[in-house]
């Protein structure tokens, strides 16, 4: 069973992304607010708050996602100038990366520090590899291409397998759908379903903003249709449907998983961080 262990963190607006830093247990919430990325302690106290809206290096115009890298860098997704931005935990700037990105959204870090991509304008899902302690871009290299409007993505710490979801066109606003990718860590597409195949599967219609991996390799979706977390199961069984928080929720749009397994839900409805411990 899952409880809340910790209550919504007060001081966020409109918050877009969520990471945890595995080995020190900080979680990194990227919102609108005056400072854009806050960094909260194990126990909720705000440790840190950076990047203000702006023109300088450091700053941040609209953060969209934001990722830990292994080594301990923040690395934030900034739509309002179509960048990649590398902060240490302090908030001063490590690197900006603007490779010619039509829209930079979804991130998040591999084991070997590398951070995978999305471009919801180019449709195209990207690995950026840098020295980031150094402030040296090594490698962007474009490694999928051809998706539509992909967003939130997610990367196995154990496999590597990445999963992606794709905001999907709609003729009418009530039909707009999403679609979960699955790709093995050598990017082949090894699953797909759209939310008129997973309607199939389940009981309601799923319409999913946020992604991420337990540490079993199982892959976890936020659904804002049902104000719900699901587990899809593992790549090889997938889907399957296990509902894992069903209650308590307005519009879950941010998942991580913390160190010692605790589910991070980011609640954009009210404006919080929920966590769950699987006690």
């Amino acid at each position: 069973r899952l409880r809340l262990s910790l209550g919504g963190w007060g001081a966020l607006v409109n918050p877009t992304g969520v990471a945890a830093c595995r080995r020190s247990g900080r979680l990194v919430v990227a919102h609108d607010g005056k400072k854009r990325i806050h960094v909260f302690g194990p126990s909720g106290s705000c440790l840190q708050r950076f990047g203000e809206r702006g023109d300088a290096g450091n700053d941040i115009k609209y953060a969209l996602d934001v990722a830990v890298t292994s080594d301990g860098h923040v690395v934030v997704t900034d739509g309002g100038d179509r960048s990649v931005k590398a902060f240490d935990f302090e908030g001063r700037g490590a690197l900006a990366v603007r490779e010619g990105f039509c829209l930079p959204w979804g991130l998040d870090a591999t084991p070997e520090s590398d951070v995978i991509l999305t471009d919801a304008e180019a449709g195209a899902l990207y690995r950026l590899t840098a020295d980031f302690g150094r402030g040296k871009l090594k490698k962007c290299q474009m490694i999928r291409s051809k998706l539509i409007s992909p967003r939130g993505v997610a990367v196995s710490q154990t496999s590597g397998t990445v999963v992606v979801i794709e905001h999907l066109k709609a003729k009418g606003p009530s039909d707009s759908s999403t679609r979960v990718k699955i790709f093995s860590a050598d990017m082949d597409l090894v699953g797909q379903m759209d939310s008129f195949g997973l309607n199939l599967v389940f009981p309601s219609k799923i319409y999913t903003t946020a992604v991420a991996f337990d540490k079993e390799g199982r892959i976890v979706v936020t659904d804002v249709c049902s104000q719900a977390v699901i587990c899809l199961g593992k790549p090889d069984e997938f889907p399957i449907f296990n509902p894992l928080i069903s209650q308590g929720l307005s519009y879950p749009t941010g998942l991580t998983y913390t160190a010692n397994n605790s589910l991070v839900v980011l609640d954009s409805g009210d404006h919080s961080v929920k966590i769950y411990s699987s006690a």
